[in-house]
């Protein structure tokens, strides 16, 4: 295969994000996008030159010309294209989380490897240079025994009532909101970097609003602000966490602890995790990912800035400027699909986020919502 033909179906803030990244990558040609919202489609369509412009997904699955799809969809409707895809035996890459159950994350990893359909989910903070780094160094054993995993994923653009996104309904964003959200980017991150698997939980979750304000109108991820400029504000209800405090187990006994939220002022995309091992420990800050700090007991701690040239192994690979230029939340969406399509057009296998990790999050997640319900430590299966 010497050139693929890509469809997008979503046309919102992940749509246009893997849209623009995609451009970036060799051998790729975009030529559909579909979207229910067809002037949203139509929108992306004129701006980047997309032949096609589907209002289904169906359709666009249906297309015979493309090869690989990418699923840029509400939550609720992952299941159902990813299925689609495999049975089409077209190559799919999905948004997470991968369904919003693990019974139907597990029939899509079974049907995925009996079709042998090359597929990803997006849990893009992996593909930045220095986590990759970070996992050589815990590899290597320059960290010792772990001791303590810690750290938080914050954010404030649903921190008023009056905010409001399709991921507050339970109906299309899943039973749960903040930790499915962006909790499961941080936990994916701290089984990668270490290794581990996240082997039990107990969680605290908590819906701050216990009722939103819905607006006639569909508001875009992130765009709480503007809120105010819509019409036709409803009280509704909701079920979801905004907040949640979580204590784990991973493999090795090691203990951690991480909290989410969505309703913290001034808190943007505030990913942060810190490993602190018997030797040194290590902090990443997606909000700086350009830097990785080491922190030491009898020597001055160190930052190492994101340079090729004093890096070493994978990470370099995910390195595409000299050190001073700053790459960031796009380039790690382009790793992965450099990586996706390195293996789909030269077959070449390189090591990203399947759908078994997605599966894996799945449990997480189901874990964490059981834990706090019930009040108990609840072991992932």
């Amino acid at each position: 295969m010497n050139n693929v033909k890509v469809g997008i179906i979503g046309a919102g803030f992940m749509g246009a994000a893997h849209l623009e990244n995609l451009r970036r990558i060799p051998g790729v040609e975009i030529t559909a996008i579909a979207d229910i919202n067809m002037s949203a489609a139509q929108k992306l369509a004129e701006k980047f030159s997309i032949a096609h412009v589907y209002e289904t997904w169906q359709e666009l699955i249906a297309d015979p010309e493309i090869h690989s799809v990418h699923n840029c969809t509400p939550n609720t409707l992952h299941y159902e294209i990813n299925k689609a895809a495999i049975l089409a035996g077209k190559a799919i890459l999905s948004e997470k989380p991968l369904t919003n159950t693990a019974a139907q994350s597990e029939e899509l990893v079974r049907l995925a490897e009996e079709k042998n359909v090359l597929n990803a989910v997006n849990f893009s903070y992996r593909n930045y240079p220095l986590p990759r780094y970070a996992r050589q160094l815990v590899s290597n054993g320059n960290l010792g025994k772990i001791f303590l995993v810690h750290g938080h994923y914050l954010q404030d653009w649903l921190i008023y009532p009056e905010d409001y996104n399709w991921r507050v309904d339970v109906k299309h964003g899943g039973a749960s909101r903040a930790v499915a959200d962006i909790g499961s980017h941080w936990c994916d991150l701290v089984q990668f970097i270490t290794g581990q698997k996240i082997t039990a939980v107990f969680a605290d979750l908590e819906t701050v609003h216990k009722t939103r304000f819905k607006p006639d109108a569909e508001v875009e991820t992130f765009k709480g602000k503007e809120q105010s400029q819509l019409k036709g504000l409803r009280e509704v209800p909701v079920e979801t966490e905004d907040v949640g405090m979580v204590l784990f187990r991973l493999e090795s006994g090691a203990k951690g602890v991480f909290t989410v939220s969505q309703v913290s002022a001034g808190h943007k995309n505030c990913f942060k995790i810190e490993i602190d091992g018997s030797r040194m420990s290590l902090q990443w800050d997606q909000e700086e990912p350009n830097q990785l700090k080491m922190g030491f007991r009898n020597k001055a701690n160190e930052i190492l800035v994101k340079d090729s040239s004093l890096l070493e192994g994978e990470s370099t690979d995910f390195i595409h400027y000299p050190g001073g230029h700053p790459e960031g939340y796009p380039d790690a969406f382009k790793n992965l699909f450099l990586n996706f399509y390195a293996t789909l057009i030269k077959k070449i296998p390189v090591n990203f986020p399947t759908f078994t990790d997605g599966l894996l999050e799945n449990r997480i997640v189901e874990a964490i919502l059981k834990s706090s319900s019930q009040k108990i430590w609840v072991n992932v299966e």
